[in-house]
């Protein structure tokens, strides 16, 4: 039986918030799915709550109020949260990456939440409504 996962969009305001909007459709609430990039894509792949047949669909409702919620803006602060961590061999990369979030050019947080649950999930997993 599939299950069906629901992200309420609307409930998005940014990265902190997708956490806990995530964590809660799939674990119930105060549910956790990850709390990172990687973390996200781990959990996809069969961990913290997703059933072990893989038998299931992610309906992100609202996924507009998201996008821009984890737009640009979002996306350069969160970039800027990675430099104290950074390699100082990423830094120049990492300095790119914001100058273009800055300037509302690039990916954005939303559109690589997309393509980590389009490459962790089987084709026709993620259902934008």
């Amino acid at each position: 039986m599939t299950v069906t996962y629901v992200i309420d969009g609307s409930g998005v305001t940014g990265l902190d918030s997708f956490w806990v909007v995530i964590g809660e459709a799939v674990n119930g609430p105060g549910g956790y799915f990850g709390r990172g990039l990687d973390a996200f894509a781990d959990c996809l792949r069969g961990g913290m709550g997703t059933p072990d047949d893989d038998d299931f669909v992610i309906e992100w409702r609202d996924h507009e109020m998201s996008a821009r919620a984890l737009g640009h803006e979002e996306t350069a602060r969160y970039l800027r949260g990675l430099f104290p961590r950074a390699h100082v061999s990423n830094l120049p990369r990492l300095r790119e990456e914001l100058a273009r979030a800055e300037d509302g050019r690039g990916p954005t947080l939303f559109d690589r939440l997309l393509e980590i649950v389009r490459e962790e999930t089987a084709p026709g997993t993620l259902r934008l409504l």
